[in-house]
Parts: structure tokens; C-alpha cells; sequence
């Protein structure tokens, strides 16, 4: 072997040596117990996709994943951004709702540090996507979305909504309808949409706007009322709540989805098994059963839907934010 060829032979070592932890990893993945963050409290749609997941998720891959509801920082940021910086080794995985592309860009319009990038992770799976509701009390005045509008009309500033943060999934959602419909309400963060509905609940706010199995269960008691559906169409959970666009505000159109994150730089092959587990997860009757029995239908996509579905619904609520302008 003359000089130039030992350099060569030399210099692909340890090429070969980086190559050899990912696959060998990947083979042995998981070895150990595995953090799946949800960025907001016990009882809002996050958490509600979370559990089923990750006790199925456990059965499959043979090793605990404990669901670590991190909440703070107003729609979630905090436990976005503490997935965004975890190592990328498979061991903590991020379950958010569609607020992550949100939340950055939130940052952008107040001029705050941003507190992760979009582009920090890497989609493994979408698992449910649901249109958001208006909800009041039952024991509220307004029987239709246009009691609600009318009265907010001759109130402006008075009537007061409970979201999961300045500029979640459900601020945004409320002020969609609020801008289309010409009225002012007053907004009041909570740290999500658990607390958002106990604030409901015990007449500390007097509207809100969720996912129908965050909703399903205080309907079902008759403890709300739902008014009016964000989606395109409606939902079978609650047929019998019109959209918001039959109501004729066109511009109305919001979901609020939940999807399984893992960081960009994640090798491929644990990836892979990650995709695979999850396409399981969702075939499993027991994980049916959960959502259907909540009221939120199963909406599975594998990463390249869910890539591009996060893309252009990305991009729609961005500019729904940046319409909504600067906004407590």
C-alpha cells in the first residue's frame, strides 16, 4: 500500500466508527425507559391523546414510556422547548398540539427570544385531529352562536373565555371567530385546557373553546353547552352543532390536532422503529376505544402525511396570527 492510499484508508475510519453507534443503537433501541413530554396539564387534548398512546406504545416496544405533562410558558412552549433541546437518541419524545408552529411566531411579533424552532423536529405521527368548539355553561343565556354574538355586540370587552395560553391552539381559535364575527371578548390564559375547563366549570370564565373529547364528557352531564363547530364540516360526536362557516363566518376554520414529535436529528433507524410502533399504536382496538369512547375520532397519518399536513396547517395559522396581530 503505497502513502496516498494508507492516508485514504486512514482518513475513512473513523467515518466507518460514527457510522457504527447509530446502527448499533438502533438495534438495541429502546434500552431503557422513555419520556414522552406533553406540554400542558392533565385533562386537555394533548394529555387525552398521550395516555392511550403511551401505554400502547410500552406493549409494543417493551419498556416504560411516562408521560411527563411539562406545562408552562403559555401554549406550551416550555415542554416544546425542553423536547427541542433533549438529546436525540429516541429518549424523550414530544406529544403537542397544532400551537407548536404558533408559538415561535408568537415570539417573532412580541420581538421575545424564540424559544425552539419548528424545524427542531422531526414528525413521527399524527394521531388526532379535531375540529375546536365554542362551549358556555348550560346554565349560560345564549342558546345559539348568534345569542353569543349578539350579546357580545352590546358587551364589548365583557365576556370573558378561558384558553390555554396566549396564543394556543384555543386562544387563537376564539379570536378567529371573535375577528370574523366583529366582536371583542376578553381573554384569560390558563397554563391549558384543563384548567382553562375547570374555570368553565366553576363560572370563572364564561366561554371556551376545546376539542370535542375535552368537551364530550361535561356535555354528556349537562354541564355545557356547545354553540358552534370551527371545522369544515360536522362532526359525529356532535352532529348536531352547526359550523361556524354554515353560520356565515366564512373565515372560521380551526383544528386542533395532536401528533408525536421526535428532534430532527434523530438517527433514521430508530425513527423507523418509532413509525412502526406508531402505526400499531393506532391499529390497536384498546387505543380505538379510548379516543372513540372521549368523543375524538382517530386521524393517523405516518410521518410524510403528517410532514406535509403540519406544513400547510402551519402556514395557515401563522397567518391567522399575524391577522390577529398583537393580542393578551
Amino acid at each position: 500500500m503505497n502513502r496516498r492510499d494508507l492516508l485514504r484508508a486512514v482518513a475513512a475510519v473513523p467515518l466507518a466508527h460514527a457510522a457504527l453507534p447509530s446502527a448499533a443503537f438502533a438495534q438495541t433501541y429502546p434500552a431503557r425507559n422513555i419520556t414522552m413530554i406533553v406540554p400542558f396539564p392533565a385533562g386537555g387534548q394533548a394529555d387525552l391523546a398521550a395516555r392511550p398512546v403511551a401505554m400502547a406504545l410500552e406493549r409494543i416496544l417493551g419498556k416504560a414510556v411516562i408521560v411527563d405533562n411539562r406545562a408552562g410558558g403559555g401554549g406550551g412552549s416550555v415542554g416544546n422547548a425542553a423536547a427541542a433541546r433533549a438529546e436525540p437518541d429516541g429518549y424523550t419524545l414530544l406529544m403537542t398540539l397544532s400551537s407548536l408552529a404558533v408559538l415561535p411566531e408568537a415570539d417573532r411579533l412580541f420581538d421575545r427570544p424564540v424559544a425552539y424552532e419548528v424545524s427542531q423536529f422531526m414528525p413521527i405521527a399524527r394521531v388526532l385531529a379535531d375540529p375546536t368548539l365554542l362551549a358556555v355553561p348550560a346554565s349560560a343565556p345564549w342558546k345559539t352562536a348568534q345569542d353569543f354574538v349578539e350579546d357580545a355586540k352590546k358587551r364589548p370587552g365583557q365576556i370573558t373565555y378561558g384558553s390555554s395560553g396566549p396564543y394556543g391552539t384555543l386562544h387563537v381559535a376564539m379570536e378567529m371567530f371573535a375577528n370574523s364575527a366583529g366582536i371583542k371578548l376578553l381573554h384569560v390564559p390558563f397554563r391549558g385546557a384543563g384548567p382553562a375547563l375547570t374555570a368553565i366549570l366553576s363560572g370563572t370564565v364564561q366561554a371556551i373553546a376545546a376539542a370535542p373529547g375535552t368537551l364530550k364528557p361535561q356535555v354528556d352531564d349537562g354541564k355545557l353547552r356547545v354553540l358552534g363547530n370551527c371545522g369544515a364540516r360536522r362532526i359525529a360526536s356532535f352532529p348536531d352543532v352547526p359550523t361556524f362557516q354554515e353560520l356565515g363566518y366564512k373565515d372560521v376554520e380551526m383544528y386542533i390536532w395532536a401528533g408525536l414529535f421526535a428532534q430532527s436529528a434523530l438517527p433514521a433507524p430508530i425513527a423507523s422503529r418509532l413509525r412502526e410502533a406508531m402505526a400499531q399504536v393506532m391499529a390497536s382496538p384498546d387505543v380505538l376505544k379510548a379516543f372513540d369512547t372521549s368523543g375524538s375520532l382517530v386521524a393517523y397519518q405516518d410521518a410524510p402525511a403528517f410532514s406535509q399536513f403540519v406544513a400547510t396547517d402551519s402556514a395557515r395559522l401563522i397567518a391567522a396570527v399575524k391577522k390577529i396581530g398583537k393580542v393578551e
